[in-house]
């Protein structure tokens, strides 16, 4: 089914996600990227990705977001920021900071990076290492103070779960320290690897209970000092969140091969072409591609959502979560107090956790 007439002219990307690499030195249990990861030999060349951006640029988009897997394992990415920035794109890093010396960052804000991201995993050495399956907490904390000499926005993002959320506070106050611009507090979602091992990250209704009061306090404790956001699992919802903005609205994703996508997950909805960059302009794929329009508007939807007036707050929820849960793109987001299948997510939440398997990538 296509819904090209729900794709009015006002729709255009604010944002594109440039996953440039699937290459990572870390092997994170809760890793949303795909479980079949894109080979290195099929990533985008340099002028391949010059090229999104200028078209990106033309399109409207005003964010860049250079992602992965470690967007650091591109030998070129200078040359990829340059361009970006003389395309007009405001250029984020999303980074593991494995790697990234004094003399790399120096070269990297020369070539126009001017915000970026660095997460960590839990505030003790060893929890952290083992959530991440590799010794990098405490290359993190030293990177820190050299970010501090460059003129770069810094946001810390905490990505917490059923093994670290007991320890939010203490892990707030590190993030604290650190002296962000920004810092997001990011439950699991579960997506890819996250959800092979979503029994193991899993948080409990008690947990969840007890960290909204602490990410409150923060938030007013921080407020005119520290912007904090704060993503709460949907798992614990009474209604979807707006994934992405709502499918084709806002966002772009483009894969290391040059696959785009409407976001990071689609690929797990069996059925869906995603048109490539190497044949298609991205004017074209954002405006004309089956992928984009197959859930855009409101043509797609059950009809217990097309009466909802909350579809124009979260234009039916998660598709990607849908399926996953239900085996259905097109069902109503279990997350939904109104989906007959809500009940799945009373029994997930409830489930034990389980020591092993133990999946990575």
């Amino acid at each position: 089914m296509s819904n090209l007439d729900s794709n009015p002219p006002s729709f255009k990307p604010f944002s594109l996600i440039a996953e440039v690499t699937h290459r990572c030195p870390l092997h994170c249990l809760y890793c949303s990227n795909p479980l079949e990861m894109q080979r290195t030999e099929k990533e985008l060349a340099t002028e391949d990705w010059v090229r999104v951006f200028q078209q990106a640029a033309r399109l409207g988009v005003l964010h860049l977001h250079l992602t992965g897997g470690e967007p650091l394992a591109r030998k070129d990415l200078p040359d990829l920021i340059v361009a970006a920035r003389q395309a007009g794109l405001y250029v984020n890093m999303i980074t593991s900071g494995v790697g990234l010396t004094e003399e790399r960052l120096a070269l990297l804000v020369q070539s126009g990076l001017e915000h970026l991201q660095l997460s960590f995993q839990d505030i003790d050495e060893a929890s952290a290492n083992h959530i991440a399956g590799t010794r990098a907490h405490a290359l993190k904390l030293a990177l820190v103070p050299v970010l501090k000499r460059f003129p770069l926005a810094f946001t810390v993002n905490l990505v917490v779960h059923r093994m670290n959320l007991d320890r939010l506070e203490s892990f707030i106050t590190l993030a604290e320290e650190l002296n962000p611009d920004r810092l997001e507090i990011a439950h699991v979602q579960y997506y890819g690897w996250a959800l092979k091992n979503r029994s193991l990250l899993m948080p409990t209704q008690e947990q969840v209970d007890r960290s909204i009061p602490i990410v409150e306090a923060a938030r007013q404790r921080l407020k005119g000092k520290i912007h904090l956001e704060a993503v709460f699992p949907d798992y614990y919802a009474s209604f979807p969140k707006a994934c992405v903005g709502g499918w084709g609205r806002q966002m772009m994703l483009i894969d290391p091969a040059g696959q785009a996508m409407p976001c990071h997950a689609a690929a797990v909805i069996p059925g869906l072409h995603f048109d490539n960059v190497r044949e298609h302009d991205l004017a074209w794929i954002w405006s004309s591609s089956s992928a984009f329009n197959r859930f855009r508007g409101d043509a797609w939807m059950p009809e217990t959502c097309l009466s909802c007036a909350r579809k124009e707050k979260d234009f039916g929820g998660c598709r990607c979560q849908a399926y996953l849960l239900t085996g259905d793109a097109e069902a109503i987001d279990p997350v939904c107090g109104y989906s007959p299948q809500h009940r799945l997510l009373q029994h997930l939440r409830s489930s034990a956790p389980e020591v092993l398997p133990i999946w990575r990538q």
